[in-house]
């Protein structure tokens, strides 16, 4: 890893894991009313500590020669918990829309925080640059 990955590594793999994170929280909204659905989020600082900590690249096989395989793609599954529900829900659905709502605007302050740093040290590395 050169010089400048290194740089800007830390807010790279907090864009990627916010991702995530915001990936699951949309699931389950959008699983509000499935019976026995199981609500799940992300240990932010857990699967932080991990993507930054090595290459966590999972490399996926492509099935078609015209396939493209993903960019990057972070292993986060031991991060992921399950939600208990605050109250009970007669279906076995555990996904609290306010607690989901209020979480889903967590990781999108953390999202919008982690791009805002790395478009910090962007212009920072650019400004050294051009003198």
């Amino acid at each position: 890893m050169n010089t400048l990955d290194t740089a800007l590594n830390f807010q790279t793999q907090a864009l990627k894991v916010s991702s995530q994170r915001q990936q699951l929280l949309a699931s389950n909204i959008a699983n509000a009313d499935t019976p026995n659905y199981h609500a799940t989020d992300l240990n932010f600082a857990q699967a932080l500590e991990r993507a930054s900590g090595s290459s966590n690249a999972v490399t996926l096989q492509t099935t078609a020669p015209n396939q493209m395989a993903p960019s990057f793609s972070l292993d986060t599954s031991d991060a992921v918990i399950e939600s208990t529900a605050t109250e009970p829900s007669l279906d076995g659905n555990t996904v609290d829309m306010d607690t989901q709502r209020a979480q889903f605007a967590d990781a999108t302050m953390h999202y919008q925080a982690a791009f805002t740093f790395l478009n910090a040290q962007i212009k920072t590395i650019l400004s050294a640059i051009q003198g």
